[in-house]
């Protein structure tokens, strides 16, 4: 039969023998605890974040081999930035503002998994993929800074592979969130209203109980 090819999507270092896994190696006959202890070793430094496995196991001989991807942009987002999940409204009510070597440091641990034709190409994509979880990125939504990107505006900064910021900058990134939060605070307030009010119309209505 040869060799057969397994992709599952793991937490890094805390991969475990659940249904979905179990399901797919368990026809292979391999040691399934041995295949999750390699699996944990190799993406112990992506604690945290979802991370693609492909394992190939020799259908003869049982003897695997498995390569670890990098985890998916939205994932290595969130990691740098330290949150749990983008806007639910990423249009209006942005999470986060982050900084272009931020982005920069995020597009180079994925430019070996992108199809691109330069590091400028994978850093618009890792600010596309900002601007649809609600995340600014130097103040700006996505079309206006893959727009300054295309000018050449942060040539020097991509060229550099510059990943770390000036620590005052911070403050300014905030102050460029708080801003443009602020002008559409009414328009957001209005919208989680209405998510909780429809959430409420179809919570289960529990029944009184019946009096003896």
């Amino acid at each position: 039969m040869g060799k057969e090819t397994i992709e599952i999507l793991v937490e890094g270092g805390k991969a475990k023998a659940d249904a979905a896994v179990a399901q797919k190696l368990g026809p292979m006959k391999i040691n399934i605890q041995e295949v999750l202890k390699t699996v944990n070793e190799k993406t112990e430094s992506f604690r945290g974040m979802r991370v693609p496995v492909k394992i190939v196991v020799d259908s003869k001989t049982k003897e695997f081999e498995i390569s670890i991807g990098t985890p998916p942009i939205s994932e290595l987002i969130k990691k740098e930035l330290d949150l749990k999940k983008g806007s639910s409204f990423p249009d209006k009510d942005k999470v986060a503002n982050v900084s272009i070597e931020q982005v920069i440091k995020i597009a180079k641990m994925k430019e070996t998994s992108i199809l691109h034709n330069s590091l400028k190409a994978v850093v618009k994509t890792v600010a596309g993929s900002c601007n649809a979880m609600g995340i600014l990125v130097e103040g700006k939504t996505g079309s206006e800074i893959n727009a300054d990107i295309d000018s050449g505006k942060y040539d020097r900064e991509i060229k550099d592979v510059k990943t770390e910021f000036p620590p005052d900058k911070k403050e300014t990134l905030k102050k460029q969130l708080d801003a443009y939060n602020k002008q559409f605070l009414g328009d957001i307030e209005k919208l989680k209203a209405r998510v909780k009010k429809e959430e409420k119309k179809e919570a289960p209505k529990q029944e009184a109980p019946v009096k003896k």
